[in-house]
């Protein structure tokens, strides 16, 4: 399903009228197709796009841009870049190094979140993580960043994957309900969800982020063959996502964003600024500043991906992964 932003459409048209002939010719609008899931779209993961898009920044930086809900799990996103449905897709970086070793013609052009804060909620009665050894635990994909994290959480614990009965369900919403139900005993689950959760009487028992060093969750990313075709494209893209992160950034924002999550997702205000203190009181890099992407993050999650057996044998560099020139360009860096 694809959505476009009226808002922008009309900001477009506004801006043309006290701007001359010519520069709104110059500042012609450039189509660009953002692939991402239906269950990240219901979440805080969708925060960045969100708000660029609500804000105006996509079309103050030149480009129409038209979001495509996908349905399906973590690699549906990747799908859609092959099949050309999209042009760029929000993809965990765990599954664009894992497609990228299978020959996937994509790479990251930036960085859209760091460090995810996944807290992982249970039944009441549950009081520590060791207690939920043989339980019923929903999961994401085995073979995502999420699910190596909070195993890493476990193991922290005393737990191994065996000592668990896993139920993999896709997205926080997905589990947020097989919690809610009581299929599940416990599940790990994004914001802010994890807060309703907690204020239902439900139990956190800890978070991902305890048990992980630094590494790059999620990623916009593109295939080489477009992105090369499509440089401007992208280099306005990069600049409304600077806007975008500045625009969450700063303190003075925050009431304003608290509203929009409410509209968004139903949250109270209270949830709203308790999501956002959580990523930024003190800081926990959970958000980029400008869209950088940390190379050392990207081989932690390579790490990751080993020490899981996900992959095997030899695994090219950080770099193989990554595409910085347009992220250069857009914020003005400079080189390739």
């Amino acid at each position: 399903m694809a959505q476009i932003s009226i808002r922008s459409t009309l900001l477009s048209a506004l801006l043309c009228l006290v701007l001359s002939r010519s520069a709104c010719q110059a500042q012609e609008l450039l189509e660009l197709r953002y692939a991402q899931t239906a269950s990240t779209w219901r979440s805080i993961f969708s925060l960045p796009m969100r708000i660029a898009d609500k804000e105006g920044f996509y079309t103050a930086n030149g480009l129409d841009f038209k979001m495509v809900q996908i349905i399906g799990g973590a690699e549906t996103s990747l799908v859609a870049l092959e099949e050309q449905q999209a042009d760029v897709a929000h993809v965990a970086t765990s599954f664009l190094v894992t497609a990228a070793l299978r020959g996937a013609d994509t790479v990251a052009i930036i960085s859209e979140f760091n460090n995810p804060i996944y807290s992982l909620v249970a039944k009441p009665w549950y009081k520590t993580i060791a207690d939920l050894k043989g339980r019923r635990v929903g999961m994401a994909d085995m073979n995502g960043s999420v699910s190596l994290a909070t195993l890493a959480l476990f193991e922290k614990h005393g737990l191994t994957q065996d000592d668990l009965d896993i139920n993999v369900i896709e997205g926080t919403p997905g589990r947020f309900q097989c919690l809610m139900r009581g299929d599940c005993d416990a599940v790990p689950l994004g914001q802010p969800q994890d807060f309703h959760a907690v204020r239902q009487g439900f139990r956190l028992l800890g978070a991902t982020n305890e048990a992980v060093p630094d590494f790059v969750y999620t990623v916009t990313a593109a295939r080489k063959s477009w992105a090369v075709e499509h440089k401007e494209v992208l280099v306005r893209y990069v600049r409304a996502m600077r806007d975008s992160f500045k625009f969450i950034r700063d303190p003075q924002n925050r009431g304003r964003i608290a509203v929009l999550m409410k509209e968004w997702w139903g949250s109270s205000e209270e949830t709203a600024l308790s999501t956002l203190d959580l990523f930024f009181k003190p800081e926990k890099n959970v958000l980029p500043y400008e869209g950088e992407i940390n190379l050392k993050g990207v081989d932690q999650v390579i790490r990751f991906l080993r020490e899981g057996g996900v992959v095997k044998g030899p695994v090219p560099p950080a770099e193989t992964f990554v595409d910085l020139q347009y992220l250069r360009a857009g914020l003005g860096q400079g080189g390739k």
